[in-house]
Formats: structure tokens, sequence, C-alpha cells
């Protein structure tokens, strides 16, 4: 039983494999469309009246997605490259 434990711990920190980070990442494009889609929805004035259900969705969405990057190890280029730019910027 220990083994089968230790090799569960072991296997979480190596990260996903190529054919799951795949799908991992799909499922990750996925979530930002529903996001985007959110956050225009938000943007319309017919949907006035649900604004604050649509807020609490992106709220919860969000968090989904960075659960998801961090269970998954996923590390977005597009974070990164804005994060060096800001730096150059300030120095």
């Amino acid at each position: 039983m220990n083994s089968d434990k230790s090799d569960h711990i072991h296997f979480k920190k190596r990260g996903a494999k190529t054919f799951r980070r795949g799908k991992a990442l799909a499922f990750l494009e996925r979530l930002k469309l529903k996001r985007s889609t959110i956050q225009q929805q938000l943007e319309q004035p017919e949907f006035q009246s649900i604004q604050q259900i649509l807020v609490g969705e992106l709220k919860a969405i969000d968090m989904m997605m960075e659960e998801f990057k961090q269970l998954f190890e996923l590390v977005e280029t597009e974070t990164h490259n804005k994060k060096g730019c800001e730096q150059n910027e300030e120095n």
C-alpha cells in the first residue's frame, strides 16, 4: 500500500504528460472562451439585470482557471512576457 501512495505523490510532482497536457491546455482554452463570453455579456445593456450573477461567474471561472493551472503545472507564456514587459518599463 505504501508504494502505491508514494507512486501517486511522485506522479503529481512530475507534471502532466504530453498527451494529457494537450487535453489540459484545450480545456483551459475553453474556460478562457467562456470567460470572454461572460465578459462581453457584462458590457451589454440587455444583461444589466443579471450583472451580479455574471460577475460571480467571472470570479468562479478565474478561480477554476488558477486552480487548474496549478494542478496541471501549466505556465502561460503570455503572463511571463507581460510581467517581463512591466519590469522593463519600471527600470
